[in-house]
């Protein structure tokens, strides 16, 4: 392991931060080429649901509400509960397929996203087209990890409404003690959650850059984190804050407002703008601590055999030396 690859241990929060910006500094076309055609596509996505979700749930509660109103038996109470109906199904089938396109387009932003820094480190010639040529190699490993990490997050809301419906039935008589377990119950459900989540982001580089993936990928990940998991936890909750900001101020200053269709538009072309380049960082710093893990658990990047593994994605063996030119401390 050279120098530099040892160094990478020491990065802290601000350090992975800087490295995160000096990588699309020194690489901002294909940078700009991924965000054009994968992120901004995403964010879009993310972000008109929001739009249309608030419209759909706004119709169903005012039918609701109409329909409490109208006297049962009559030909208006029914056609109001077939419209309730209707609208409730198209709520559903909408979230449905928003769920499926946003995870496919996820899963290739992170793939695209993670083979680029993988490439840009081993000095391993990198282009948009060969990019996206091989997105669609990579998203299948990727999607295995999904689907264990999906399995797992399910199982473990399971669990964790079995422990809350027991908790509610034993101390639901004694109401301070009640109060004490839904708010400790919150909070570690909370940091399961959150673990869970970083364990996936890091399980998703593996996923591309080692032969694990799936279940083994995430144990992998679980491995790594160990002992650089308050920085990456610092990173994370950076990141989920940002991206809970731009959010929120697309609620406040597009969604739940009637200020005009043009003041909207700019705060939605903002707002569209800012989520993409919170997606592209967030991608971008999960790769980095994947490094810092791997160095700080002093576990040699072979130079040559990461740049084999990322060349057999396009049927190519070019060993080629690994180069973390664009690091400082």
């Amino acid at each position: 392991m050279d120098r530099r690859q040892e160094e990478m241990q020491f990065l802290g929060v601000f350090g992975i931060l800087k490295e995160s910006f000096n990588i699309v500094s020194s690489w901002r076309k294909i940078f700009t080429q991924i965000t054009l055609s994968l992120m901004i596509p995403l964010s879009f996505i993310y972000l008109a649901q929001i739009e249309i979700s608030v419209l759909i749930f706004t119709n169903v509660m005012t039918n609701e509400n109409i329909l409490e109103r109208t006297p049962e038996g009559t030909s208006s109470h029914n056609k109001v509960s077939d419209l309730l109906s209707s609208e409730l199904r198209t709520f559903i089938l909408f979230k449905l397929g928003y769920s499926i396109f946003f995870i496919i387009l996820a899963l290739l932003s992170t793939s695209a996203v993670v083979y680029t820094i993988a490439c840009i480190y081993t000095a391993k010639e990198i282009t948009f087209k060969k990019v996206m040529s091989v997105v669609p190699k990579v998203w299948r490993r990727l999607m295995v990890t999904f689907l264990w990490n999906f399995l797992i997050i399910f199982a473990y809301n399971i669990m964790s409404m079995l422990v809350l419906i027991l908790g509610i039935f034993v101390l639901g008589s004694i109401p301070v003690l009640l109060i004490v377990f839904l708010v400790l119950f919150l909070f570690v459900y909370l940091i399961g959650f959150f673990y869970i989540t970083i364990i996936w982001h890091l399980a998703a580089v593996v996923s591309v850059l080692e032969e694990s993936y799936g279940l083994n990928a995430m144990a992998k990940s679980q491995a790594l984190i160990k002992g650089k998991m308050g920085v990456s936890v610092a990173v994370f909750f950076l990141a989920g804050l940002c991206f809970f900001g731009v959010q929120k101020t697309f609620e406040f200053l597009v969604v739940l407002v009637d200020d005009g269709i043009g003041k909207r538009m700019g705060f939605g072309v903002l707002s569209l703008v800012l989520m993409s380049i919170v997606m592209l960082f967030g991608l971008i710093t999960q790769t980095i601590i994947y490094f810092v893990c791997k160095s700080y658990h002093n576990e040699n990047i072979d130079k040559s055999s990461l740049a084999d593994h990322l060349g057999s994605y396009l049927g190519e063996y070019v060993p080629l030396k690994f180069q973390l030119e664009h690091f400082e401390v």
